[in-house]
């Protein structure tokens, strides 16, 4: 299996079906017609998925529990809003309960006393009942989030068994340095697992949030507990439960499903929690930092939101451009932090752009995600659907050029049209705001200079696209574009080792790679006195 898992292969390819899934007929899209989003694609009659929800309690100390008030809440399919399953609903005792687990299992428990390749095995179990139950996994991902098959199963399947053999990997090589003195000491440093870890996962990428968060926190030796979106908790108590068939021990990961008030806010404040990761809006992620320093002073590391810009040059191949940024903010219907949704061209190549980009649009196959060929599949709930639909909205209001889109798609789930402004302003709220859907704003630019200026106008900062062939150009860019990823004629590569995260209001801290290491170690000094030595 290569290192790299590019999400952007989708532009490159059409990818094949899951063999076993469509060849024994449990997905098929025989004798269905899909066709642009121009004619609503959107499948009246969903498809019956191929799994069953097998778990819908919460995970507390190696166990499937009810939630203490005994409440549960609906998680719900985005193609028709109709429920799935009744999940139980965690609150601040939940947490109480979980965080005590997860105390006595860092405290007294065999999980930071096992030898570094003991937990790397873990892991690697771990990932290789995630390749087992891919089918499984993917088809309940796309249930509960909407996003297609094809991809959860092909693409972020794949990346997530791989993050974990990454983190599996690093396990053992977390070490210290002897460091010399001025004086006859003997100075050593010692990296020791944190503790207690809260993680509080988005509902965009599910799965892999769950991959994000909880690989490289076990592989330093922590313990955790995990809070799912309420929107898609299914997946994650899922994978929680094949890690427990991998070895893990009880108390060591608890999965806790709630709302953000209640179990979000429980978690953050919870004073002993000792580390905490969140992945969500800005906005949210203010109140966990809050909440974070009002208790315990415990150190947060966010991965929050974006506005980002992608540029293309005047000495760009257009019709590679035109897809290159179609897929940069359509990708997961819009729906992805970094989605590349401030599309500055330069003004050379801006009117072709604009009428192929729209072409490109109108060609998007949207409808029931669970179809071989989608491309877009429904927003998460309704919400989002009208969130989507406000800003859509204002773009008209505020004097951009509505060139396509902007409707709904069909009378069930939550569907909404390709949309591409163009002439849009930097004082408009559709290239100020996160829309977090397939709303794609187009500016025009003059120089290099301009764009930089343009680009860093915002007080986001998660990532950008440069589209080039000249590498002064390319360099340019880079180094002046204040965001924690540029990706130069590419988008969305999201290799295991790459750091990601923000600069500005896109958070704190990095995902992934060595960086994320740190975030669940804690670094100590050791200083002894030498008597004697034969040297310092």
């Amino acid at each position: 299996m290569a290192a790299a898992f590019r999400i952007s292969s989708l532009v490159a390819r059409s990818l094949p079906p899951p063999s076993s899934l469509l060849s024994k007929g449990r997905i098929s899209a025989a004798g269905r017609v899909v066709s642009s989003y121009s004619t609503a694609s959107a499948v009246s009659d969903p498809i019956t998925p191929p799994v069953k929800v097998k778990y819908n309690q919460l995970l507390i100390n190696g166990n499937f529990v009810d939630s203490v008030s005994g409440k549960t809440f609906p998680t719900c399919d985005p193609r028709t809003g109709e429920v799935i399953a009744h999940v139980a609903e965690g609150d601040a005792k939940d947490i109480d309960l979980a965080v005590s687990a997860a105390r006595k299992a860092f405290d007294e428990g065999p999980w930071p006393k096992m030898s570094a390749y003991e937990r790397s095995m873990v892991l690697f179990r771990f990932a290789d009942l995630i390749d087992k139950h891919t089918e499984e996994l993917a088809a309940l991902e796309t249930w509960d989030n909407g996003k297609t098959y094809e991809q959860a199963a092909k693409i972020e399947l794949p990346m997530i068994s791989r993050l974990i053999r990454y983190y599996a990997g690093w396990a053992d090589k977390i070490h210290g340095l002897t460091v010399p003195a001025d004086s006859p000491h003997l100075v050593q440093t010692i990296h020791e697992p944190i503790g207690v870890a809260g993680q509080i996962i988005p509902w965009n990428f599910p799965l892999l949030m769950f991959a994000w968060k909880v690989a490289p926190a076990l592989a330093c030796g922590n313990t955790i507990v995990l809070k799912t979106a309420e929107q898609t908790p299914l997946t994650a108590i899922y994978a929680a439960k094949l890690l427990h068939e991998a070895g893990l021990p009880a108390g060591v990961l608890n999965v806790v499903s709630g709302y953000g008030p209640t179990a979000g806010a429980g978690l953050a404040s919870h004073m002993d929690v000792d580390k905490l990761a969140f992945t969500g809006s800005t906005e949210t992620g203010k109140i966990v930092l809050e909440l974070a320093a009002k208790s315990n002073l415990k150190p947060v590391t966010l991965e929050l939101g974006g506005k980002s810009p992608f540029i293309i040059c005047k000495d760009a191949d257009v019709d590679k451009a035109v897809e290159l940024a179609h897929f940069a903010l359509f990708f997961n219907a819009g729906q992805c932090c970094c989605a590349g949704s401030r599309t500055y061209v330069h003004e050379d190549v801006y009117d072709e752009f604009i009428e192929k980009a729209k072409a490109r649009a109108l060609m998007r196959k949207v409808g029931d995600p669970f179809i071989q060929g989608i491309e877009q599949g429904p927003q998460i709930d309704q919400e989002q659907f009208e969130k989507i639909r406000r800003y859509i909205r204002s773009g008209i209001d505020s004097g951009a050029t509505l060139e396509t889109g902007g409707e709904p798609i069909g009378t069930k789930g939550y569907y909404i049209q390709p949309t591409i402004f163009s002439n849009v302003k930097e004082d408009m709220l559709i290239a100020k705001d996160e829309i977090f859907g397939p709303v794609q704003s187009i500016l025009k630019f003059k120089d290099i200079d301009e764009v930089i200026r343009r680009a860093n106008t915002t007080t986001y900062g998660l990532a950008a696209g440069v589209f080039t062939q000249d590498i002064d150009t390319a360099n340019t860019l880079t180094r002046a574009l204040r965001v924690g990823t540029v990706w130069v004629n590419c988008y969305d590569v999201f290799d295991a080792a790459i750091p990601f995260g923000g600069y500005k209001m896109s958070g704190q801290g990095r995902e992934k790679g060595i960086h994320c290491l740190s975030n669940y170690l804690q670094v100590k000094a050791v200083v002894t006195p030498l008597k004697n030595p034969a040297w310092i």
